[in-house]
């Protein structure tokens, strides 16, 4: 049966009448009991399409066009926050979130970015449903009976990724739907590493389904779950299970390392590589593309696989990519580039700490990785005095091929549509009209245009605009719109890998994993040698330069942190480039904060986010127990 991810009339209104006996069994009305459901093929085919209709979009699709959780950690600022200070992002900055209103929680869902709550355990439900209907529901090829259950286990363990990776272990587990009749007064929260085996235990099932593919092949089944996917959820949520966070003083890291090692295996084994080539080089490797100095190879095939979509196809030129939402991302120039572009906004500007990440090209640190501030503010680099490369008043020359990818900063270059005429006080640009022409990215404070500036939505907060998922000449003029969002991908699974690998002391091939994924860069290897603590420490800057902008880091920085921990050290303080232009043309080059005033989201309570005020009460009143997160 080909696929459609429709939601059929009849479906949604099943899902709003709930899982109350008496009321499905009323029918006459139009509406369906799960009997009748369950004894039609394309019914069944059907309610399983439900259990894939709240797969969020994320990228830039969180509320009003921004990305969310990339811009709540120390990765980026986004511009949103003081044009803008009722969104997410400025509600995060100032601390204004409760349990009864929290800006991801209860505001409402843009294109599935949202409510996860409510949404997550709708679909769980939906596919344990389906999980124990299906042996016995009326299905005409037994291929899609297998399939399809393989595809619920499978959906069934996302969701509940999903809502370990924001909520934490405050879950029960759902073998069976619960009905509104049962009997709650037992149900009770599970702990964090048995949530995950469940996980897991989800992830094998599918596994062990010879007839669920490794890999979607066909545009008609665009956006359905493989057994890949199944591979990358396992190699995840067992790295969340062992890190400090979570643990609860267990050391998980010998069992993370073996299944992040099967994993990994598995996934080389059926055709998933790292995407080393770069396949369109009229587009990335043109002399208008501005990719890197030199037009870098390495800084082109890292731009062009964040900029493209995957294909489906048996032998897909894009091999790294495991798992794409079905959406693409809208005209990112707009809303998440240069905002001088079009004259909206600039969205996600990476920091002055992400560009802090990025290495020399000879593979050296730009600041001291066990302290790499001097003070609490972020005001004063600790230098890594290894590195002879870096000079802070040349700051962008000789950096990592990723860092061309990524990011724009003053003095680089982008050739698209520009919808003004330069004003004088534009120095490198003026005289030029509205027109599709290149333009030089000058960011410091006073450039008219592109400039640093406080409170301009179409200005950068921070002295950078992103880059990393912006087509290198899209505008209005050829409006190329941002890729599929990359749910998951190998390069996260070798760095899983890398990283529990050095946790459970296999530092040989932690280091091995670490550059495979460098060697894609066109950095050199780690030096040799390195101690445990020194391999974990660079395996956690891999995982933030190489990912960044992926909404990992939000993530990672929690798992990292003790439950009793906070981000002082990480969120609290943000920080911009301070640029000025000197008279003769040159620039100096300073820091400053974004705002002198602390973004609120770094304590104890922000590791997690609250269960709805609501449902915390009734679970209570039910239990008990107290389901909230602490602080909340």
């Amino acid at each position: 049966m080909r696929m459609k991810f429709i939601i059929l009339t009849f479906v949604f209104a099943l899902l709003s009448l709930g899982s109350c006996k008496n009321v499905l069994d009323m029918a006459p009305d139009g509406k369906l009991t799960m009997d009748e459901v369950f004894a039609d093929n394309d019914k069944v085919g059907a309610f399983l399409n439900s259990c894939y209709s709240n797969i969020p979009v994320k990228g830039t699709r969180y509320f009003f066009w921004s990305r969310g959780p990339v811009n709540w950690s120390d990765e980026s600022w986004d511009t949103d926050a003081e044009a803008e200070s009722w969104i997410m992002s400025g509600r995060m900055y100032n601390g204004d979130a409760s349990a009864a209103n929290h800006p991801v929680t209860n505001i409402s869902a843009d294109a599935g970015n949202g409510e996860y709550w409510a949404r997550y355990w709708n679909s769980i439900r939906n596919c344990t449903i389906f999980i124990s209907n299906i042996e016995k529901a009326t299905v005409k090829s037994e291929l899609d009976r297998k399939r399809w259950k393989a595809e619920a286990h499978l959906l069934r363990a996302y969701y509940y990724a999903e809502l370990l990776k924001w909520f934490g272990a405050v879950l029960p587990i759902e073998r069976e739907a619960y009905n509104f009749s049962d009997d709650f007064s037992s149900v009770k929260k599970e702990s964090y590493y048995d949530i995950v085996k469940f996980i897991i235990e989800d992830c094998d099932v599918a596994l062990a389904t010879s007839e669920l593919p490794w890999r979607i092949t066909t545009e008609g089944e665009a956006g359905r779950v493989s057994k890949a996917l199944a591979e990358a959820i396992k190699s995840k949520m067992i790295l969340f299970a062992a890190s400090p966070q979570n643990n609860t003083g267990q050391n998980l890291w010998q069992e993370a390392y073996q299944i992040n090692k099967k994993s990994l295996e598995n996934l080389k084994a059926n055709g998933y590589a790292l995407y080393n080539k770069v396949n369109l080089p009229q587009t990335y490797l043109s002399e208008t593309a501005y990719l890197g100095p030199d037009k870098n190879e390495k800084t082109a095939l890292y731009n062009e696989y964040f900029t493209q979509t995957m294909r489906y196809s048996s032998n897909p030129v894009d091999r790294e990519t495991i798992w794409q939402n079905r959406e693409n991302q809208g005209n990112v120039w707009n809303i998440d580039g240069i905002g001088a572009q079009d004259g909206y906004k600039s969205g996600t500007c990476p920091t002055q700490e992400l560009v802090d990440a990025y290495e020399t090209k000879d593979g050296k640190s730009i600041l001291n990785l066990e302290n790499p501030y001097l003070d609490d503010q972020h005001l004063k680099p600790n230098y890594n005095a290894a590195n002879t490369m870096y000079n802070p008043n040349d700051p962008y020359v000789n950096r990592d091929p990723r860092f061309y990818a990524c990011i724009y900063y003053n003095g680089s270059k982008r050739k698209a549509m520009w919808n003004f005429a330069e004003a004088a006080e534009s120095h490198e640009n003026y005289p030029a009209p509205i027109g599709n022409r290149t333009r030089v990215i000058a960011t410091y404070a006073g450039e008219p245009q592109t400039g640093t500036h406080a409170t301009t939505r179409r200005a950068t907060r921070t002295g950078y605009f992103e880059r990393k998922f912006l087509h290198p000449n899209s505008g209005n003029d050829n409006p190329i719109a941002g890729a599929n969002w990359k749910m998951f991908r190998l390069g996260e699974i070798i760095l899983n890998y890398a990283e529990a690998a050095a946790e459970a002391g296999q530092l040989t091939d932690a280091a091995a994993a670490v550059n495979e994924i460098r060697t894609r860069a066109g950095m050199p290897d780690l030096p040799t040698g390195l101690s445990k603590d020194e391999l974990i420490r660079r395996i956690r800057n891999e995982r933030r330069v190489e990912l960044a902008m992926e909404e990992n880091r939000y993530f990672d920085l929690r798992r990292w942190t003790l439950p009793t921990g906070d981000l002082a050290k990480t969120d609290r303080w943000i920080t911009a480039a301070d640029i000025t232009r000197k008279a003769d043309g040159t620039y100096t080059y300073g820091r400053k904060l974004v705002r002198n005033v602390e973004r609120k989201n770094y304590t104890n309570k922000f590791l997690w986010i609250p269960i709805p005020l609501n449902e915390a009460n009734r679970m209570r009143s039910i239990t008990g127990a107290d389901w909230q997160n602490k602080g909340w």
